[in-house]
């Protein structure tokens, strides 16, 4: 006898998340996440040329923002949005009505677990954000909120709430995600190790955030999540994600947020030129030793009450002590503030915006 057919689950936060994807091509590659992210909305930003015509495939809900949208919405603020790289992404963050956001990049496809069966790597993020962290004091079977997991002996009771999650980081089969100095030395190298586990980074502790596959509560922690003055007219590129995931950490830490990585993972298809990438990273790979040791050092002060606040003391910070190992630090401190004000322009306290004049379709 033939099993009654069921009406298939309602999507988790269907109207509570937006996806949000940096592009300058046809996004042919959304076919294959139709099944996970057609009952979600999605904002596209164009990178590059605005003249150029994007497509997306027929039945997605989404807006599209080019840099003349860009331009019209933020005036002379659009100074702070990355042209010409996909740090251009956090505008997408900024427009948002939403409570959590999910990015994702254009050559990242559906990963396979062990069994074979597709990953629905959004429903893992919304897990991980809908879940308590363990920022305080790690727990050796990692989460201790899954399914045949728990506290361990020795785990204080007083910490076994947790803390809100802020931030979900999902990691990549096939193409790993390595610097360009790696790439060319291991050019063959795929990651093909698939750890069944999720963690809770401990407060204290940095790391390098990945963007192409990411979610976060954009009540929470939106404000800090600003992908840097990046791309055209910069110095320096792919570095966007990591920044914003360093000023992200010590925030949440300060806050008493957590930040968790491992699933979800997705499969990224597509290496960078890794020449390409030492151009952009070139000044980054030296600067990072220096970056590296000055978020360690960062403190806020207890008037940081809100991650505005705290992101704006980081950019006072990043200006008296990164300014000097080069002037581009200077710029970046400012367009931090800008992003701030851009931000509480459109997202004032406690009230809804409207965007002048709705994006591009």
């Amino acid at each position: 006898m033939a099993a009654e057919s069921r009406p298939a689950p309602t999507p988790l936060l269907k109207d509570e998340l937006d996806i949000v994807i940096p592009t300058i091509r046809n996004l042919d590659f959304l076919e294959m996440w139709r099944p996970f992210f057609q009952p979600y909305h999605l904002i596209i930003v164009q990178d590059g040329d605005p003249n150029k015509t994007i497509k997306v495939p027929e039945g997605f809900d989404y807006e599209l923002y080019n840099r003349n949208d860009i331009n019209r919405i933020l005036g002379p603020k659009a100074s702070c949005i990355s042209f010409k790289d996909s740090a251009c992404r956090c505008f997408g963050y900024m427009v948002s009505k939403k409570k959590y956001i999910y990015t994702i990049d254009d050559d990242c496809f559906v990963a396979k677990d062990p069994s074979g069966k597709d990953i629905n790597a959004l429903e893992q993020h919304i897990k991980n954000l809908l879940c308590p962290s363990t920022p305080f004091f790690f727990n050796t079977l990692y989460d201790p909120y899954r399914d045949g997991a728990d506290f361990v002996r020795g785990y204080p009771f007083s910490l076994r709430d947790g803390a809100p999650t802020a931030v979900s980081h999902g990691l990549w089969l096939n193409i790993p995600d390595y610097d360009a100095p790696t790439q060319l030395v291991k050019p063959l190298e795929r990651n093909t190790r698939y750890v069944d586990a999720v963690m809770t980074i401990p407060k204290g502790t940095l790391f390098p955030m990945c963007g192409m596959n990411l979610g976060f509560n954009r009540e929470l922690i939106g404000p800090a999540m600003y992908f840097g003055l990046m791309g055209d007219g910069q110095p320096i590129g792919r570095y966007d994600d990591m920044w914003a995931g360093w000023c992200t950490k010590v925030i949440c830490d300060h806050l008493g947020l957590g930040v968790k990585t491992g699933l979800p993972y997705i499969w990224h298809s597509k290496a960078s030129n890794p020449f390409v990438n030492l151009r952009k990273e070139y000044k980054g790979i030296f600067w990072q030793e220096e970056l590296i040791p000055f978020f360690q050092q960062v403190t806020l002060p207890k008037d940081c009450t809100t991650v505005q606040k705290c992101y704006i003391e980081i950019s006072k910070q990043v200006k008296a002590k990164l300014g000097k190992v080069d002037d581009y630090f200077n710029k970046l401190a400012d367009a931090m503030v800008t992003w701030i004000e851009a931000w509480d322009e459109l997202n004032p306290a406690g009230a809804e915006s409207a965007l002048p004049n709705g994006p591009s379709k």
